[in-house]
């Protein structure tokens, strides 16, 4: 075989281990670039009743904080909604939601009907605010310490293998 001949098979090869090792990676582990950054201080107005609004001078206060990043309209924020609420219930972490382009109503009514986990939500009627977070799809989840940086950051609904073997692990962490 010459090396002419050989160079399909090499790229072949090549191709194949690529697309191999792709099989194994998590596509949920996409980094951030704004872990170890300052969250973005960019407010919100509240929902009704969810006042003082999402305000991010409130993240570097010493606490750690869970922002939320959902909308009545997502189907896997429905899905992730028990474990916040009981997440909510242990009273670990405060947490704060930002409601993506939803509208009052439809927000009001998904919180009234699956129960309230958030301390504070923000509405970003327009999704400015979310893309400064890096936020691409929704539900996301980040973990903010009490110096106002994000630590962590979870992309998807939140199950319960993942509040304890990831968040709770990183809301410590930021402790």
């Amino acid at each position: 075989m010459t090396l002419r001949s050989a160079i399909p098979l090499l790229l072949f090869i090549m191709l194949a281990a690529a697309l191999f090792t792709g099989l194994y990676l998590d596509p949920r582990l996409i980094p951030s670039a704004l872990i170890d950054k300052p969250a973005p201080t960019l407010d919100l107005p509240p929902l009704p009743g969810k006042e003082p609004g999402f305000i991010a001078t409130d993240l570097a206060k010493g606490s750690v904080t869970l922002v939320n990043v959902w909308a009545s309209w997502c189907g896997p924020c429905r899905i992730e909604h028990p474990q916040l609420m009981q997440l909510a219930a242990s009273k670990k972490i405060r947490m704060v939601g930002i409601n993506h382009k939803d509208t009052e109503s439809n927000a009001l009514k998904f919180l009234a009907d699956l129960g309230d986990p958030y301390d504070t939500i923000g509405v970003d009627k327009t999704g400015r605010v979310s893309i400064e977070w890096g936020v691409y799809g929704i539900p996301e989840t980040f973990i903010i310490n009490g110096q106002g940086r994000i630590v962590f950051k979870h992309v998807g609904p939140l199950t319960q293998f993942d509040v304890d073997e990831k968040l709770l692990p990183a809301i410590e962490a930021a402790k």
